[in-house]
């Protein structure tokens, strides 16, 4: 009872963030007001004796932390809204986000949760001895061998989520008399249906570190690891294919092919690690690690692809009732609601029709190949399944040092070269039933029947190409991106006061290797492009009070600039070496206060952020319905401010029962107007160059903006554990397509039209709760053997209307917006996560 005033102190600074609102115009018409925020003053009261007071232990989650990535992670919430290419994720000190977007992709180690357990996590702006980081923070996932203990490990999980099933085993030597020490494991994920229909689960993962310690300064590591897995996708469909079928987790990606759930979208990835490392004391005070490593393998995902014939997907616009109804037919409008309301089969892919179709028409192809008077008759296949692939092939070079100067000073830096290349092709997986494939643009101009123009050939080298399953087609170029980068960091502890800076230089070039010769641009398509080059600095600096040994106020500030990524420096990748307009480093401005309170009862945090960025570039391609092509929409100086604060308390009502409480408010807005360039993605022709779009104060959409949690924890002296979690998430609100928020987009409307709004309105989706449970039990057999049962239920209220994000379709038409509705993503139904495990 002697931490409720201190409770309610948080409760009442969380609730004193406050905002007051401000305005941006487009052409005389005024945008729904979005908010800023302004910060109350208010003094933190705590002891301000003059003693010497121990640092905070920065490594682990706090309340905070752990609640946002396993309760709210679902309702895909994000930590102050980042994405994840601004936190950086390590294993044994070694970068793994991806080169070319800057993201961590955790399923290229999946299944591995015993052998990456060992994790060290800075949240936010931090000191960090292995790398600069990010604005979101570093994690680090040691696998040194050394660092296991000796035992075995077997788990079996059962689940209704993606898989159903999973295994894992994990055994280590630990450090052995000769030196050697060997941890392996592996791991088996499966499920012949998931949560979603139509969807399936196949996965694997392996991992090994060894390592042999030469003498008391020297050690050799050697490192795999890698996850080869394949798994059906889910889409997401129209709020109308929803509502006709009574589910919001309606999949289109899946139909039935003799009696079977055929899935057209399936994921196939399997990029493993290779890392050997020099480990090196060299001084009680100084140590010195050297990484040499090796990153590749396969990524893609199969889709559909079709020509000279009718669009496949149950969801197409054309497809739903709602078109008929428009047009009038409404005999046809009835039939295709009563069919989608009744028959499956009906509203999911018919496999057949596009066996029937590739099968019954022989095509005559000529001058295959460009050779003059060679033609082929075959069944010319209209409908064909590709794999979209991304491969890659990295090598890097890794040197850290850390130094303990002496009591006062830390000193640590490091060195980090690599050199990365992307392979982008499709490749053919399976014809339907057809012969061959016509390797052209089906959306360039064309001569004549079966006459192709060089316009319309994918590469001019080898004109009318046909292709079969495991030929490469459509695009093939290679994306080079070198990274050489060095940060130095100096940590200052004394009795009241640590302080930190740090800095970090990179430079950065990157180029497009196009690997054929497009018809439509034959000068800018094939062979090296001209190299982009960036040289980018970061600064940052915190420092953090020790009022007490109870009470600590810190703060941490950081400016820093980041090469534009590679997937968003190009307006079409796939067929042309063209560069975005404008393109220019990305600048990022950073800071956070934060107090903390630290008794044997009760922990808690509360933390202010504000974060600005500015200069990103945001590159999309979409189909336009008047040109009958895709076009290429690329925006820069795109900036975005994302403030807010988070609020973290757990407290010791009693020996046996833990309160948690949890709350996150952000305000993440846009604010700046970028200039956007529009060009035809069949042609070199410039739609618009340097149009305003006025984004300024309108949200960042996809995810929830404020998120709370109260949640009770009961701990039995049997070791048994029982807790629920009440969940709260709001301030949701829809992506926003840019180009519905120019001026010529309202051209043509009168100043009254109601369709102003329409257009312009950014929409916000309703709040909603969940309800958490979680329960365990412990044992220990014979005082070495032990046996650990855990069971998470989440979302027991089955909520499946709660939408947690969705997107403006950037497809629209002017005159009816509702024409292409926005899509909707919604929080799964109750799952289960059942865990049993055996150690030794």
């Amino acid at each position: 009872m002697r931490h409720i005033p201190l409770i309610l102190l948080f409760l009442i600074l969380g609730s004193s963030f406050r905002i007051a609102a401000q305005e941006d115009t487009l052409v005389g018409t005024e945008v729904y007001p979005l908010p800023s925020f302004n910060l109350s003053e208010s003094e933190l009261e705590g002891y301000g004796e003059n003693q010497d007071v121990s640092g905070l232990l920065m490594s682990s989650r706090d309340i905070f932390e752990s609640t946002a990535g396993y309760t709210f992670g679902p309702a895909r919430y994000r930590i102050r809204g980042y994405d994840t290419e601004n936190t950086a994720v390590l294993i044994n000190g070694i970068k793994v986000n991806d080169m070319s977007s800057g993201r961590a992709y955790w399923g290229s180690w999946g299944g591995l949760n015993d052998a990456l357990r060992n994790q060290t996590i800075y949240t936010g702006i931090n000191a960090s001895k292995l790398t600069f980081g990010g604005i979101g923070g570093v994690t680090n996932i040691s696998t040194r061998a050394s660092g296991y203990g000796k035992g075995l490990k077997v788990t079996y999980s059962r689940a209704n989520r993606s898989y159903r099933n999973r295994i894992m085993v994990l055994y280590s030597t630990g450090l052995m008399k000769n030196g050697w020490a060997m941890t392996v494991s592996g791991s088996r994920r499966w499920a012949e249906e998931g949560f979603v229909r139509g969807t399936f689960y196949d996965a694997w993962s392996y991992f090994m570190s060894v390592e042999k310690k030469i003498n008391s300064k020297h050690s050799i590591g050697l490192i795999g690891y890698g996850s080869p897995n394949k798994r059906g996708r889910t889409g997401i469909a129209v709020q109308e294919a929803n509502d006709l079928v009574g589910d919001n987790h309606y999949n289109p990606y899946w139909g039935f092919q003799d009696g079977e759930v055929r899935n057209a979208r399936i994921g196939n990835y399997h990029q493993p690690m290779i890392m050997l490392s020099h480990y090196w004391t060299m001084s009680s005070r100084t140590s010195l690690t050297s990484t040499l490593y090796y990153n590749f393998g396969r990524g893609g995902s199969t889709a559909l692809n079709w020509t000279e014939t009718g669009d496949p997907r149950p969801d197409y616009y054309r497809n739903l009732p709602s078109y008929a109804f428009a047009g009038g037919d409404f005999e046809k409008c009835n039939y295709q609601t009563t069919m989608w309301q009744q028959d499956e089969a009906y509203r999911q892919l018919n496999w057949d029709h596009m066996y029937f179709t590739n099968s019954k028409y022989l095509n005559t192809i000529y001058n295959v190949d460009g050779i003059e008077g060679n033609k082929v008759t075959g069944y010319r296949s209209k409908y064909i399944i590709e794999d979209r692939r991304n491969d890659k092939s990295q090598i890097g070079f890794n040197m850290n040092v850390k130094s303990n100067v002496n009591e006062h000073l830390n000193i640590s830096g490091g060195l980090d070269l690599v050199w990365y290349k992307g392979f982008h092709f499709n490749e053919v997986v399976d014809l339907l039933g057809g012969e061959f494939w016509l390797d052209i643009d089906k959306y360039a101009d064309q001569a004549g029947f079966n006459t192709y123009s060089d316009k319309s050939q994918n590469d001019l080298r080898t004109p009318n190409r046909l292709v079969k399953v495991g030929d490469r087609f459509g695009h093939d170029y290679t994306s080079n991106i070198n990274n050489y980068g060095g940060f130095a960091q100096a940590e200052f502890t004394y009795s009241m006061i640590d302080f930190y800076v740090a800095g970090e230089l990179s430079y950065s070039e990157f180029w497009r290797c196009g690997n054929m010769q497009n018809g439509k641009f034959p000068d800018n398509s094939l062979g090296d492009s001209e190299k982009n080059k960036f040289t980018n600095y970061g600064v940052k600096a915190g420092f953090t009070y020790k009022m007490s040994g109870k009470n600590f106020i810190s703060a941490n500030g950081e400016y820093s600039t980041r090469a534009p990524f590679f997937r968003n420096s190009y307006v079409s990748a796939r067929t042309r070496d063209y560069t975005v307009n404008n393109l220019k480093s990305e600048q990022t401005l950073s800071g956070d206060i934060n107090y903390r309170y630290r008794a044997p009862g009760v922990k808690a945090r509360l933390s202010l952020y504000y974060t600005r960025f500015m200069d990103q570039t945001w590159s999309r391609s979409f189909y336009h319905d008047d040109l009958n092509t895709f076009v290429n929409y690329a925006m820069t100086g795109v900036d975005k401010v994302h403030a807010g604060m988070e609020l973290g308390i757990e407290v010791n009502l009693t020996t046996e029962l833990v309160a948690t409480i949890v709350y996150g408010r952000g305000q993440f807005i846009y604010d700046s107007r970028p200039l956007v360039t529009i060009t035809e993605d069949n042609n070199a022709d410039v739609l618009a160059e340097d149009r305003t779009v006025y984004l300024k104060n309108y949200y960042v959409g996809g995810m929830p903006q404020t998120v709370g949690s109260v949640g009770l924890k009961y701990y039995a002296t049997r070791y048994w554990w029982l807790g629920v979690n009440l969940n709260y998430f709001d301030d949701i609100y829809l992506d926003i397509n840019p180009d519905r928020r120019t001026e010529e987009a309202l051209e043509g409307f009168a100043q009254d039209d109601y369709r102003i709004n329409e257009i312009l309105e950014q929409e916000k989706l309703p709040p909603g709760f969940t309800l958490d449970l979680f329960a365990g039990k412990s044992w220990r057999l014979k005082h070495k053997y032990y046996i650990g049962l855990s069971l998470n239920i989440s979302n027991i209220m089955n909520t499946q209307d709660l939408a947690i994000g969705g997107f403006e379709q950037l497809r629209y038409d002017h005159g009816n917006i509702n024409k292409f509705p926005p899509k909707y993503i919604y929080l799964y139904g109750t799952q289960y996560f059942l865990n049993i495990n055996f150690r030794m």
